[in-house]
């Protein structure tokens, strides 16, 4: 096995894909270099002399530049290299730049739930929908109970996702837990969806039909505990209610097209960027080159990397829209006396990203090369195929409950740390690299470390391809629903009383 990975000609550093120490030699463009210093795995190397102030190139890109001088050899992480980052910035439309994906040769299908509104879901679940956080351990049970009494063949179970929010809360904020809650009642994977009102919270039932707008009263039903005797009783009834409507849906072929996927990363390493964030990107464009729809947020991981997309526009339009995503973001930070760039996290530093830059031009291989046909504020539902946008949050639980609620049937979530957590959705964990997969085989469903041993990329994408089908179509569960985590968390920023 190599022990350094090339990313760029024009790249003044290489990945270290083992530990290198003190003295060692390694062959760099036919020349010989010698390693100055212990250097971990997934770190960086200088393979050319750099001057104090000097751009630090990977990805064909500035990650920052030098605080001082580095020398060919050395380590270069955040003790000599700095952010170029600051601030907003205005861009510049170019027309011409973004190339629509072709379309696939061959036409793909999976097994899925035809909705009497037309929608498609992957899954037959019942979800219990509770519109405050106060009533969170009744949903829990609730939910443990059906699972208990009401199984049937055709279920895929029963679910509750537990929140904090519903009361309290004003404006903006309760707009924001009203429509992530309304556009997780609408999601396709439900066969039915108790929606739970304690009775006295400012997210109360009646209010919330209005935000939830039109919905078959045979799939949707309601229930406040206030007005009940027993709210136990009560809920089980309605939950069988669901249960025996949704008992009645059966998978049939459906075009791939119909397919919405999330894409999200988490504890990024310094193998990201070169394994599984470029994997999800090929396979993004194969997804869309059969129709089917891409969604992608974490915009604070798009910062030093959004003129990339900026360039994929489809229109003008749709490059104006991500201006003000980009710059939208930024303004949050700055109201709230944060520092912009306050990126990347400790995690992320110890696995070897040093800057934002660098963690963005790694996150933003996800896309792959297709257009960015829409970007949506924060609760959108996406309505375009192709890829688009979404406004969130870096956060992991918020933005794969994100990606959910703008219509992704399932997330990959790639990650070269590991993370045990799931989201309503099956939620594809890609480890970076293999010694993630193998130590940790709860979380990890697919393994892009593969691409460091030898596997092709192209063979690599059409496994994860045909392994998507199969989460699809039900043949195939996530390590997240086999081991039952499931959650959901709703962006915060208001007053609450």
């Amino acid at each position: 096995m190599k022990k350094i990975h090339a990313i760029h000609k024009e790249d003044s550093v290489m990945v270290a894909l083992a530990p290198l120490t003190t003295g060692e030699a390694i062959t760099v463009n036919g020349r010989t270099l010698i390693v100055k210093q212990d250097i971990p795995q997934g770190h960086k190397l200088a393979v050319i002399d750099m001057k104090q102030n000097e751009n630090v190139i990977k990805y064909g890109y500035p990650i920052g530049h030098a605080k001082q001088d580095i020398l060919a050899g050395e380590w270069v992480h955040t003790h000599n290299v700095q952010t170029n980052l600051e601030g907003t910035e205005s861009y510049q439309y170019q027309a011409g730049k973004a190339r629509p994906a072709s379309a696939g040769r061959t036409l793909y299908s999976f097994q899925g739930y035809r909705r009497s509104n037309g929608e498609v879901g992957i899954r037959n679940e019942i979800w219990i929908i509770n519109t405050v956080g106060c009533i969170n351990k009744t949903a829990e049970l609730l939910a443990k109970t059906a699972n208990q009494l009401l199984a049937t063949e055709n279920i895929d179970g029963f679910q509750h996702f537990a929140h904090p929010y519903g009361c309290s809360q004003l404006g903006d904020d309760l707009k924001h837990t009203q429509t992530i809650l309304s556009n997780l009642v609408h999601h396709p994977n439900a066969g039915g969806v108790l929606v739970l009102g304690l009775g006295c919270e400012n997210n109360y039932v009646e209010l919330f039909k209005q935000v939830l707008g039109n919905y078959d009263d045979r799939r949707v039903k309601f229930l406040v505990s206030q007005e009940v005797e027993d709210e136990l009783e009560a809920g089980l009834a309605l939950l069988g209610e669901l249960a025996a409507y949704a008992a009645n849906c059966e998978r049939e072929p459906v075009p791939f097209s119909k397919l919405r996927i999330g894409l999200k990363c988490g504890g990024s390493d310094g193998f990201s960027g070169i394994t599984a964030n470029p994997l999800v990107g090929a396979f993004s464009d194969l997804c869309i080159s059969q129709g089917a729809t891409a969604i992608m947020t974490e915009v604070p991981e798009m910062f030093g990397a959004e003129t990339i997309l900026m360039e994929r526009s489809a229109d003008e339009e749709v490059f104006a829209k991500l201006v003000n995503l980009i710059n939208d973001c930024k303004e949050y930070f700055i109201k709230h006396d944060q520092v912009v760039y306050e990126n990347p996290s400790p995690g992320n530093k110890a696995g070897g990203i040093t800057t934002l830059e660098e963690k963005s031009l790694g996150c933003v291989q996800k896309s792959g090369f297709a257009q960015v046909v829409d970007v949506l504020p924060y609760g959108g539902r996406v309505s375009k195929p192709g890829l688009n946008l979404v406004q969130g949050p870096g956060n992991d639980l918020i933005s794969v409950t994100n990606l959910a609620a703008a219509g992704a049937h399932l997330v990959l979530f790639t990650t070269g740390r590991g993370t045990p957590f799931g989201g309503p959705v099956p939620t594809v964990k890609i480890s970076t690299n293999s010694a993630l997969a193998e130590k940790k085989e709860r979380w990890i469903d697919f393994n892009a470390g593969q691409l460091l041993e030898g596997k092709e990329m192209s063979e690599l994408t059409r496994e994860l391809f045909d392994y998507i089908v199969k989460v699809a179509s039900g043949e195939q569960r996530t390590k997240n629903e086999i081991y039952g985590f499931k959650e959901i968390a709703i962006f915060k920023d208001g007053v609450i009383l």
